[in-house]
């Protein structure tokens, strides 16, 4: 195409000046017209009798218009030539989905996923669950992408499967499985390449994603995904006698509420494909009202006033500060475990509502940003840093502090790296905040059975055969267990668990704040104390420094030290 081009613009070239002889010839023997009759053609051509004049201009002018036609066509082959094989070189990572929208500082609404993975079962040639909606009042109103408008109230859609007419390719560097998304952060943010190339996912596990057009640091472990696919799962619409097939994204409006898990939801909702071939169910709900559907599920309904407030501050500190959590699923938060449990924001009793209106847009900040404000249900007598949890920097406002009174702190001193240390605390309860909560002290036992099952479900290759070992690798200064190193029989080292993958592998662990006795062979006793990761806020311990008359701020600054408390600015 553009060896064609250039060739006859070579010839229009030589054409062109054949035309330009003859013109200025021409020009000689006629009367000197004006500039503007020569360039603007705007004066009185009548008195040139000779035609050749407007014949010979009119065709110069066409190949000039030619060339110049010639070359920005040959120019735009090229362009989009490159741009074609640059697209080549980058196949995407996963199917592209919209991100999720800027979080808008006026109307302050969070896209917040209810349901995950939808359709998943197709994948894997299954029957699909079928997703019932329910109004709680008038006519739910379903719409898609094709114009179809659908009011019932009741909805009922499934999944199915529509081939491509020609397969897509997406191909991936994986690394991962993280054990949280603050782990995954942290490596991503270590990484020498460009933030528009990675994406923190989460199909089973977190993982962290990088193109396969960029050059990977060989010092760093990922593995290469490719991956061929040849259909997309898509919504139908379940009628009496027929199927709709549907097209995304679809809306879902509901006037009067929809039932949801046993509670009552206000949206309005979205069913979006997300970055892994399912879909999921969304809710477009205002920040406070979302605040309503995790106070009271997070601390408690019953708490005192001051533990309340201080749990509002933090669920919408830790909401601001995650937007990007599921960016690449186009919504901003779940509403599970992952995130900050989120259910049933219609029935709120008036001390929550009230504790979130008295602190309505208040946020803790430090340097003017909002802080990771994560919390937990009790930390055993001792805070923990945040690297103590997860794989991050250290934060000034989470640090490794011994919680309860005066004789409390005088009774113990950190850090508590030695075991004998950390049993010593495990064995005393008097004067440390939050010990009334049932897993404030804590015995677990696994035998070594249990422990290669527990192991295998996150790790399938794993195979081994008679009693194992463990070993506290090490600790950190509040005495939880940063690495936990498992041997066969024959001392031979198998795996290191290490921060919040210990309790991500062995699940009947509720902290790593624990030390390990072997009670015979194959058979282990964890002694422990806590609930939760430890690190920010315990809320049996708001909980019980409420009832000693602290007010919220007061409590915030004693788990949050150097904080700011005040409006959010984004």
């Amino acid at each position: 195409m553009p060896v064609a081009l250039n060739r006859f613009a070579a010839a229009l070239r030589v054409l062109s000046f054949g035309i330009d002889i003859q013109f200025y010839n021409l020009l000689r023997l006629l009367p000197r017209p004006s500039l503007s009759q020569l360039i603007l053609f705007e004066g009185d051509h009548s008195k040139y009798s000779e035609k050749s004049f407007l014949f010979f201009l009119a065709i110069r002018k066409i190949i000039v218009a030619s060339l110049l036609l010639c070359s920005l066509g040959s120019r735009a082959f090229f362009q989009s030539s490159n741009s074609l094989a640059s697209e080549n070189l980058l196949t995407p990572t996963h199917r592209e989905v919209p991100r999720a929208p800027d979080f808008d500082p006026i109307n302050e609404h969070l896209l917040v996923a209810l349901a995950q993975y939808l359709g998943k079962e197709q994948k894997f040639n299954d029957e699909a669950t079928i997703l019932n909606l329910r109004s709680a009042g008038k006519h739910l109103i379903l719409k898609d992408a094709n114009g179809l408008v659908h009011k019932s109230s009741h909805i009922r859609l499934a999944w199915r499967k529509k081939r491509f007419e020609k397969p897509k390719k997406v191909s991936r560097y994986v690394a991962g499985p993280f054990a949280s998304f603050e782990s995954a952060q942290r490596f991503a943010s270590k990484l020498p390449i460009n933030n528009d190339q990675i994406h923190i996912a989460h199909p089973l596990d977190w993982e962290v994603w990088i193109s396969t057009g960029i050059d990977i640091p060989r010092d760093i472990s990922f593995r290469k995904k490719e991956e061929e696919i040849f259909y997309e799962i898509q919504p139908v619409l379940i009628g009496r006698s027929t199927e709709i097939l549907l097209k995304g994204p679809i809306s879902i409006a509901a006037q009067d509420g929809l039932i949801w898990n046993e509670g009552v939801y206000f949206g309005p909702f979205a069913l979006k494909p997300d970055a892994y071939g399912t879909w999921s169910f969304i809710e477009n709900v205002a920040l406070e009202r979302y605040l309503e559907g995790v106070v009271p599920y997070e601390i408690g309904s019953r708490a005192p006033k001051a533990a309340l407030s201080a749990q509002a501050v933090l669920a919408r500190t830790w909401a601001l500060a995650n937007l990007h959590r599921f960016a690449i699923d186009g919504y901003h938060l779940c509403s599970n475990v992952q995130c900050q449990v989120y259910k049933n924001p219609a029935d709120v009793p008036l001390e929550v509502r009230n504790a979130i209106k008295n602190t309505s847009g208040k946020i803790l900040k430090w340097n003017n940003k909002p802080i990771n404000a994560v919390y937990h249900a009790t930390n055993g007598g001792v805070m923990a840093g945040g690297d103590e949890a997860w794989l991050m920097e250290p934060l000034p406002y989470f640090q490794s502090r011994l919680d309860g009174s005066i004789n409390w702190n005088k009774e113990f001193s950190l850090p508590l790296f030695k075991n004998s240390a950390v049993k010593n605390l495990l064995q005393s309860t008097d004067g440390a905040y939050g010990r009334n909560h049932r897993l404030f002290r804590w015995k677990r036992i696994y035998t070594s059975k249990q422990l290669i099952e527990a192991i295998q479900i996150r790790n399938s290759r794993f195979e081994i055969e008679g009693p194992l070992l463990l070993n506290v690798l090490k600790r950190g200064p509040s005495g939880r267990v940063l690495a936990l190193e498992i041997f066969d029989s024959n001392e031979n080292s198998l795996m290191i668990l290490r921060l919040d993958n210990i309790r991500r592998t062995l699940r009947e662990l509720p902290s790593t704040l624990f030390v390990v006795n072997e009670l015979k062979e194959g058979v282990w006793e964890f002694d422990g104390g806590g609930f939760g990761h430890g690190v920010g806020m315990s809320q049996a311990g708001a909980i019980e420094l409420a009832y000693k008359g602290w007010d919220f701020q007061k409590i915030l600054q004693h788990y949050y030290p150097g904080t700011k408390y005040g409006n959010f600015q984004y």
